[in-house]
């Protein structure tokens, strides 16, 4: 705490005041809610239920919970701060975080609890300016602390000192008791919590061991500890393997162009970021990579990665029996939601994550879920999505918590948004920055050359508007898009498809503000 800042009563009197607090919210909960007090056992089955599990299949999922424990009354616990935990250090965190202390609720209140050594911090810059080599002027923490993505103040671990967070480095939760609100870690520490934010995130998927996804020289990225081993390998690799044809491997791939390295991407799909790219639009971006020296090999699956005689990764071989050699390789083939040890809170089955209504409440009350491992209902759409995005991250954090320490009750109302920045090193001859709103379904309508500029529009059976992608736009035409996604306009495709620019096309719906007057806007 900095010298001279003003205090609250003393540390006792601050711990009764906080219990006497959180017993008062406790018994509200239990007023409000049918489910709540009724016991663990009554809460986990509603949970099961959820996911399908019922009467003796109920019985025999509790019984074999390895990671269960119980605490006694009269056990000490290992957090100073017990109030509000929140479970993960990742960006959904730091930006919890900051709305915790914007209301005035961290110090001596908020714990964080980490896998990571240091404090959450912007990942994505882990698969692009992180990658840099040395000369072109690389990312580097702290430049890169939540929330400076977002215009906001750099959360070193010093401002979390400074405004009271207990932060628990390199401890992940490895247990969880909702009878008795605790949480274990891996090192064995017993935490208590009142109201707990799981934020876990995803991790990465990986190549099984036994077909060489472990050797040394196979990097997966999903922390800084990642990159940075990543880093120290592309310092000394000559040729690269990436697997996988979606975010990973486009950002990565773009990164080692800076290093001039030979480089491979290797994916099963017809085309790059198929999620989202039209074969036309994949295919104007494959040019411009292998432009830079990048080749690709699609249609293809990995059979195995083989091994050289100093036991490093040397090739990766293809289910149709060719090679492709490697000293590096970097797999990009997907994350999965961290959901253990919380699997009882009640997981989505279809997308995956914990699910939680629109203010990210699960089915216990006083828990919630933020971030990549949150099902949620997308409301734009009327469905339930999980979303791995920095984007989703950081404003479904700040919804949960306003929801948390206010009396907001207005649903989370998510405009689906991607982008990627990628050759944003110095020399590169084009700088690529694309940004995506809304719903890639429809029929699509692509306008301009991609020399700089492209759009690309989604368009439903009913003429409405459901998506739209722009190449190198301006600030005023960036700043458009998430308008038009949202308010969803009925579009003239004849004369959008007669469009001889992207220009011409943008304007065809009007200036922002015209465009905000036509049609009903979604709140």
């Amino acid at each position: 705490m900095t010298s001279g800042s003003r205090r609250a009563p003393s540390s006792s009197l601050k711990s009764r005041l906080a219990l006497s607090s959180l017993a008062l919210r406790r018994k509200a909960a239990q007023m409000a809610s049918p489910a709540a007090g009724t016991g663990y056992c009554s809460q986990t089955s509603w949970a099961l239920r959820r996911l399908g599990v019922g009467g003796s299949a109920f019985a025999s999922a509790v019984a074999p919970r390895r990671r269960s424990f119980s605490v006694s009354a009269a056990a000490g616990f290992d957090n100073q701060n017990r109030e509000y935990v929140i479970v993960g250090g990742g960006n959904a965190a730091g930006y919890a975080a900051r709305t915790f202390v914007e209301h005035g609720m961290a110090d001596g209140r908020l714990c964080i609890v980490s896998k990571e050594a240091v404090p959450p911090y912007e990942r994505p810059a882990l698969t692009k300016g992180y990658l840099f080599p040395p000369e072109k002027k690389p990312a580097r923490l702290p430049g890169f602390h939540t929330c400076v993505g977002s215009g906001g103040q750099r959360q070193t671990a010093e401002w979390y000192k400074e405004n009271g967070i207990e932060v628990l480095y390199e401890d992940p939760v490895e247990a969880f008791d909702g009878k008795t609100q605790t949480l274990k870690t891996s090192s064995g520490k017993i935490l208590k919590y009142g109201s707990l934010i799981i934020s876990t995130g995803c991790a990465a998927a990986r190549l099984p061991e036994k077909i060489g996804g472990d050797l040394p020289g196979v990097h997966y990225i999903r922390d800084v500890s990642d990159a940075d081993s990543l880093v120290s390998s592309l310092g000394n690799a000559k040729k690269i393997v990436v697997i996988g044809g979606g975010y990973i491997g486009m950002e990565v791939a773009a990164a080692a162009c800076g290093w001039n390295l030979d480089t491979t991407i290797i994916f099963p799909e017809d085309h790059i970021m198929p999620r989202l790219f039209t074969p036309s639009l994949a295919e104007k971006y494959e040019e411009l990579y292998e432009q830079n020296g990048v080749k690709f090999v699609k249609g293809a699956l990995i059979d195995k990665l083989d091994a050289g005689s100093d036991g490093r990764v040397s090739s990766a071989v293809l289910k149709d029996g060719s090679v492709v050699e490697a000293d590096t390789v970097i797999v990009g083939i997907g994350a999965k939601p961290a959901v253990s040890p919380f699997e009882a809170v009640g997981v989505n089955n279809e997308v995956g994550g914990i699910e939680v209504d629109s203010m990210f409440r699960t089915s216990i009350p006083g828990i919630f879920a933020i971030g990549d491992v949150a099902a949620f209902p997308l409301k734009m759409y009327n469905r339930i999505a999980r979303v791995e995005h920095v984007d989703h991250a950081r404003k479904s954090a700040h919804h949960c918590v306003e929801t948390l320490l206010t009396s907001q009750a207005k649903a989370y109302d998510y405009l689906p948004y991607f982008y990627s920045r990628v050759f944003e090193y110095e020399g590169s001859s084009r700088k690529i920055w694309w940004q995506f709103y809304g719903d890639n379904v429809g029929e699509t309508v692509e306008v301009g050359n991609f020399d700089p500029k492209i759009a690309t529009f989604w368009i439903d059976s009913d003429s409405r508007l459901k998506g739209v992608f722009l190449e190198s736009g301006t600030s005023e035409e960036f700043s458009l898009l998430p308008k038009l996604a949202r308010s969803q306009p009925i579009v003239d495709k004849a004369r959008l498809k007669s469009a001889t620019s992207v220009e011409d096309a943008l304007e065809i719906f009007g200036t922002a503000a015209s465009f905000e007057k036509s049609g009903p806007q979604r709140q």
